[in-house]
């Protein structure tokens, strides 16, 4: 997981820093969107500047994405291999489980092109659904 981590980083052109390698390798680890309050649990020594610093930069660069999901809590998740600073392709469902609070990202359901009436121009789209994930049911 080393190797990627310093690949993803040198491909999109960011110094390969202990927080930054850190934080990557617990997006690539994780099968959940991860909140900050879960980063910060899992990183205890990291400043929150540099942590909100350092998100933002993978969110710029096409690392992560948000992972939206109802709520107010903002979490995040990696993006696929297609993604980059020019373009997210992360349009896809999230899954947010009520019982234990975690949220998924479904890739093998995309959200389908909405043609919007005419004046609207769609931005951004996102599907949530709430239910009982796999662990919880």
């Amino acid at each position: 997981m080393i190797e990627k981590t310093i690949e993803l980083l040198k491909k999109n052109k960011l110094r390969a820093t202990p927080v930054r390698k850190e934080l990557l390798q617990l997006f690539l680890s994780s099968d959940i969107a991860l909140s900050n309050q879960d980063i910060e649990e899992q990183m205890s020594d990291v400043d929150r500047v540099t942590l909100y610093r350092t998100l933002k930069s993978f969110q710029e660069k096409g690392i992560i994405h948000r992972a939206f999901d109802g709520t107010d809590v903002a979490r995040y998740a990696s993006c696929s291999d297609h993604c980059d600073a020019h373009a997210h392709h992360d349009e896809h469902l999230h899954f947010h489980c009520s019982k234990c609070d975690n949220t998924f990202c479904v890739d093998e359901i995309p959200i389908p092109k909405l043609e919007m009436p005419n004046g609207f121009k769609a931005l951004k789209t996102n599907i949530v659904v709430d239910g009982i994930c796999e662990k919880c049911s």
